[in-house]
């Protein structure tokens, strides 16, 4: 059995740079047709040079694949004319509050000051893309974060704001309410719970940032991700580190997913009949959210058995060492 998806996009996906960025780019540019790049880089990406240098790294390093890399700028206090000339080569700016998750140091401290760049964004068109998370308890960060999605929907009717890699329910009711918001969902938070990294022995490379939440909460996401929600998207967020920076204490916050994603989705789908529907979730919803059309790149999975390598240079993969039932064709190139 096979199946053919149509310009397949990732709409969450970190690169890193150097050594890293050589490893795991083949791995998403083999599978997909184009991906939104996050900016949390050290520095983070706040310059278009810097933005136009790493997007020429991104290409280098996905060759021989066709692969579209969306870019996005680190939420700062841009001027017009900083973001007039950088509307061209964006797809979004990228918002983090202050220390929230890997990489977010510089991130926003006070999110009532952001309202006059918000504003911008609205005015020109840039869609704006949230980590929404607070930093109260860990189970309730992004349950405490919808209040600010809610008044900047309600206060910036024409901006089109992405909850990024939600996994509550409450996410889901209000993804509902406003029509200028849409959202990404991750594959690990459709097959996760809090149990599956802590409830026995502590899996550090099923750690993420939000981190997983209850079974109730992943059967919602489930749902609207099967029924392929028009404002739900695909977002791996799959945020590869190195072996040495995961098992280890101060563990970092990520999971590798990228060589795995289409596989377990089509999977995931096909167990639950609703494989005529992952087109949209993987793609199709991105493209209308968003308003582009993708490079063409037909990928398709073929019903064959492969078991996932241990590692991809130093980084340990989802479902490592598991038995697949799908896999990826690989194009000639």
């Amino acid at each position: 059995m096979e199946i053919t998806l149509h310009a397949p996009l990732d709409m969450h996906l970190h690169l890193r740079e150097g050594a890293m960025l050589q490893t795991v780019a083949p791995l998403s540019a083999r599978d997909f047709a184009a991906a939104v790049v996050m900016p949390n880089l050290v520095p983070p990406v706040t310059s278009l040079e810097r933005l136009l240098a790493y997007r020429e790294a991104i290409v280098a390093a996905a060759q021989p694949h066709q692969f579209l890399p969306l870019m996005t700028l680190f939420f700062q206090d841009y001027d017009e004319a900083s973001l007039r000339a950088a509307r061209p080569h964006i797809i979004g700016v990228k918002l983090y509050p202050d220390g929230v998750t890997t990489n977010s140091a510089g991130g926003v401290s006070d999110l009532a000051a952001v309202e006059p760049t918000l504003a911008l964004l609205e005015r020109l068109a840039i869609p704006l893309l949230v980590h929404g998370e607070s930093h109260g308890f860990v189970l309730d960060r992004e349950a405490e974060f919808l209040p600010v999605y809610e008044r900047w929907a309600q206060r910036f009717p024409q901006l089109t704001i992405v909850m990024e890699h939600i996994t509550t329910a409450g996410a889901l009711q209000l993804l509902q309410r406003y029509p200028n918001l849409a959202a990404t969902v991750t594959l690990h938070h459709l097959l996760i719970t809090l149990d599956d990294v802590a409830g026995g022995l502590l899996c550090p490379h099923l750690f993420c940032k939000p981190i997983a939440k209850r079974p109730e909460d992943r059967e919602a996401l489930l749902a609207a991700a099967l029924a392929a929600q028009p404002r739900l998207m695909f977002g791996s967020d799959s945020a590869p580190h190195p072996v040495d920076r995961k098992e280890a204490a101060g563990c970092a916050a990520g999971v590798f997913t990228a060589p795995v994603i289409l596989p377990l989705l089509v999977d995931l789908f096909a167990r639950h009949h609703a494989l005529e529907r992952l087109q949209a979730f993987v793609s199709d919803n991105a493209r209308a959210v968003y308003g582009f059309t993708p490079p063409a790149k037909p990928v398709t999975l073929r019903q064959e058995a492969w078991q996932v390598p241990a590692r991809y240079g130093t980084v340990v993969p989802f479902y490592a060492n598991q038995t697949l039932a799908w896999r990826v064709e690989v194009p000639r190139v």
